[in-house]
């Protein structure tokens, strides 16, 4: 729901298919790695989804993203325990969120990659304010068991990074690879990205222009 709530920010027309993959980490694999390697895989599957649509000209995009936090890499919990586990690591410290991207062109049969980063500050909360967050069912859906864009628990404080990055999309990455392939954007997407999320980004320059990652 976040990925199609940020991709409809865009002005493409797209539609979703769900593709299941196995997003365990393989021993000694990089964040980065993993993170690539399973976008790539849901890239792949939701093409094979696409089979029978494959004369209808369009691109596959498909994105994962991780939560990072001494070397481990923090998926999503299992259950409302977990959750609080990965809620009280994180609790008062730096982490950060990687995102890659897979963009399949099935006429062109080319693919493309990109990889964003965003160091993500999270404030000092509570164990009550854990507690009530568990038990409101938010966290068991998102890697490392939180969502920045949640009102009432509002874990991030002082981010200076993508916020749609660490959201699952970082859409001026896909702006900025979707360019090479020529398709121009149809709205301003950094634009109607800072004024959906209320955020002002400090980074969107330096994005598109493949200064930073």
């Amino acid at each position: 729901p976040r990925r199609a709530q940020l991709m409809a920010l865009t002005g493409w027309d797209f539609i979703i298919r769900a593709a299941e993959v196995d997003e365990m980490v393989h021993p000694g694999e990089s964040p980065r790695s993993y993170v690539i390697r399973t976008a790539s895989r849901k890239a792949a599957a939701a093409l094979e989804l696409l089979v029978p649509e494959r004369e209808v000209q369009g691109l596959v995009i498909a994105c994962d993203t991780a939560v990072i936090l001494d070397g481990d890499i923090l998926g999503k919990p299992v259950d409302p325990a977990q959750a609080i586990l990965m809620l009280s690591r994180l609790r008062g410290r730096t982490h950060r969120v990687y995102s890659a991207l897979s963009v399949l062109d099935p006429v062109g049969d080319k693919s493309y990659q990109d990889l964003s980063t965003t160091d993500v500050p999270m404030r000092a909360y509570s164990d009550a304010e854990i507690v009530a967050y568990v038990d409101s069912g938010d966290p068991m859906d998102k890697a490392g068991a939180y969502a920045i864009q949640n009102p009432d628990f509002d874990p991030v404080e002082n981010l200076s990074g993508c916020y749609a990055n660490v959201m699952g999309l970082p859409l001026c990455h896909l702006t900025r690879t979707l360019a090479t392939l020529g398709l121009q954007q149809a709205v301003d997407v950094p634009a109607a990205c800072q004024k959906a999320l209320s955020y002002e980004c400090p980074v969107y320059t330096e994005i598109l222009n493949m200064e930073i990652g």
